[in-house]
């Protein structure tokens, strides 16, 4: 049903029945974006994903039948830049393609400067990474665009509202914690003790802005 919805909308939709056919299709040809069932056989959705992410920053949705909170936490933590739960309807599921699509076109467009400096941080917009006095840092596309918000503007104040609109760049819901658990995620990489975090401080009631970097 899904296929030969996509199909109606004009998209080019190649398909795959069980993980390690998707895998082997996904190693011959490119893709602009990739839905994936968490519930697959043969080979689970959760190790395809790994194998995806290993290779490239694809936009990926994932559909799942598991709707608790734990399971779109992990979704993400995985590597997924949306989650989609059973029963939804094909509206719902085109409106998010096209989101997805829009956000990595503006991903891809060519950057104003290859690097961003600010204080012993170095944001690089060719590979996705934060460069530190001691280490370099991968990151993935959402964690990305989130640093480098900051980046552009760091002596503002982001709601977590605005965090949404910019990164995901589609109506924030109130009550979602995507961006909380991106800004986890996110400190669990790049700060020294995410505990006290140094380069993404919490402004209580408000929401996040950049710290002061030494």
């Amino acid at each position: 049903m899904i296929v030969n919805h996509l199909k109606v909308e004009n998209f080019d939709v190649v398909e795959a029945a069980d993980g390690e056919e998707a895998l082997s299709t996904f190693n011959k040809r490119e893709f602009d974006l990739i839905l994936l069932d968490m519930m697959l056989p043969k080979l689970n959705g959760k190790k395809v994903m790994a194998h995806i992410r290993e290779r490239c920053l694809v936009p990926l949705l994932i559909i799942s039948a598991k709707d608790s909170e734990t399971d779109k936490i992990l979704g993400l933590e995985l590597g997924a830049d949306d989650y989609i739960t059973k029963p939804f309807s094909m509206g719902e599921l085109t409106a998010r393609i096209h989101a997805l699509l829009r956000r990595a076109s503006y991903r891809h467009s060519p950057p104003q400067e290859t690097i961003i400096r600010l204080g012993n941080l170095e944001l690089n917009m060719e590979d996705y990474s934060l460069i530190k006095p001691d280490r370099k840092i991968h990151l993935t596309a959402k964690e990305f665009e989130i640093l480098k918000l900051f980046f552009t503007y760091p002596k503002k104040v982001f709601t977590k509202a605005q965090i949404y609109s910019s990164v995901w760049m589609e109506e924030f819901v109130g009550d979602d914690n995507t961006v909380m658990v991106h800004i986890s995620r996110l400190r669990d990489k790049i700060e020294d003790d995410p505990a006290e975090p140094r380069i993404i401080k919490t402004v209580w009631g408000i929401g996040y802005k950049m710290g002061d970097p030494a």
